[in-house]
């Protein structure tokens, strides 16, 4: 939940587990509850999505490219030794979309997008900027935090669009360079393993990677103490706690569709 500026915050700003399971959970429950209700800041959606999205596409490029070129050849070189190098567009594709793709464009954006976010909305704690919002009738919720989830849920799983098709790319090109195999090869052998469920599923953990980054970004901002130091700390526990929260439901994610959705 939102500190009013009269009530001191927990000790340790969120250091405790209980301090920030218990404010996470209140800052979620009045998103929800606010989402439905005018005004509705669009604009502030937009300029979001534009600083999210556009800002992050070429380091989304970049460490896609790298990713699905770094995958072939691991892939490409350990099954050589088995007789397996044909089955590299199979394994690379699958992994790409399902797990590569969205985490690693995730945990970019937790540490460009969520620390910047963190950040932001510190700074405005410190001076005084929320309680200005406060004291004009506004509720901070709609104008600070609703934007930046849902610009955030709206545009990783772009990028992540992005990231995956720059993946195959690369690993196409590697497979063609390093491996040998073909281009239309790796095309028929990539469209005969995936299903529309992989890409869904990978969009999935996107906008669930997206809703914890973002939330956690705002509530450790607006819970941020001691001036300008203050922020510096904030930006660092962001990246490592949105970081685990990434990396921890990932794994229940998966496990979750490898009992419903995969087979």
């Amino acid at each position: 939940m939102i500190p009013d500026s009269d009530t001191p915050s927990p000790s340790g700003s969120g250091s405790s587990l209980i301090d920030f399971a218990g404010g996470f959970a209140g800052l979620v429950r009045e998103v929800f509850v606010e989402l439905f209700r005018p005004p509705f800041y669009l604009r502030l959606v937009l300029d979001q999505v534009f600083f999210i999205g556009v800002r992050s596409f070429l380091l989304v490029c970049v460490t896609g490219l790298a990713t699905g070129s770094v995958m072939a050849l691991q892939f490409g070189f350990g099954l050589a030794k088995f007789g397996g190098t044909l089955y590299v567009p199979k394994i690379t594709s699958l992994s790409i979309l399902r797990e590569m793709g969205p985490v690693f464009t995730s945990l970019l954006v937790a540490g460009r997008i969520g620390s910047g976010i963190a950040a932001e909305v510190a700074s405005m704690k410190v001076t005084q900027q929320i309680d200005a919002i406060r004291a004009l009738g506004t509720s901070p919720i709609q104008r600070i935090v609703i934007p930046r989830v849902l610009a955030c849920m709206i545009a990783l799983p772009i990028l992540t669009l992005f990231a995956d098709y720059i993946s195959l790319w690369g690993a196409m090109v590697i497979c063609k360079t390093e491996l040998g195999i073909g281009q239309s090869f790796f095309i028929s052998k990539s469209l005969e393993t995936l299903k529309s469920s992989d890409l869904f599923t990978g969009m999935l953990k996107t906008m669930i990677f997206a809703f914890f980054i973002s939330i956690t970004a705002c509530w450790k901002g607006f819970n941020t103490e001691g001036g300008t130091e203050g922020v510096g700390d904030t930006t660092t526990w962001v990246v490592v706690t949105s970081s685990i929260f990434i990396l921890v439901s990932d794994f229940f994610l998966t496990k979750l569709f490898i009992m419903t959705v995969y087979h």
